[in-house]
């Protein structure tokens, strides 16, 4: 019973897909003058369409949690870019041989690595205010991504991802 249990978490630790998220902004900017947002009309987000719908979805809920509102004639516009790519996973398997008696020691330890590799995606949101200091507010992300996982699936982890990105917005100018 403890190795299914084992097992289970295992499984459930590597199906969650971590999400490292990186902030930047400028110092000077005085965010709460920021009202209302908008899209880019010509965005090139490099996800599928409705990868992108669902992104947008995401940002929207959020940023009217945090008291912006969509709009025509918007404070500031987002800007969504991604890449894809693939990165090798640096995962092996250590197999080690031992023993010592009395004050003589010895050992060997062997790693074979294990051969696969994970697609990964870096997603980047960028803030701009066109009439004042242009880009004031961007935050890259990056993840694992399954191009098969389900809508359900890649909608969750979209969420998460607009969560941790969106987690210190606005940032506390010190």
């Amino acid at each position: 019973m403890k190795a299914l249990k084992f097992i289970t978490l295992c499984l459930f630790m590597t199906s969650c897909a971590s999400v490292y998220v990186n902030h930047d902004y400028e110092k000077t900017t005085n965010f709460s003058e920021y009202k209302t947002y908008g899209f880019y009309d010509d965005m090139e987000t490099g996800l599928s369409e409705l990868d992108t719908k669902r992104l947008i979805s995401a940002i929207e809920t959020k940023l009217n949690t945090l008291g912006l509102s969509a709009s025509q004639t918007p404070d500031f516009l987002i800007d969504i870019n991604s890449i894809e790519y693939t990165e090798q996973a640096q995962n092996t398997v250590g197999v080690g041989l031992g023993g010592g008696g009395g004050n003589v020691g010895g050992g060997l330890s062997v790693g074979i690595p294990i051969a696969n590799t994970k697609i990964a995606r870096q997603i980047t949101i960028d803030f701009v205010d066109g009439t004042k200091n242009g880009l004031f507010w961007q935050a890259k992300s990056e993840s694992t991504y399954n191009p098969n996982a389900k809508p359900e699936k890649r909608e969750a982890v979209l969420q998460m991802l607009v969560e941790k990105v969106f987690k210190n917005f606005p940032p506390k100018n010190k």
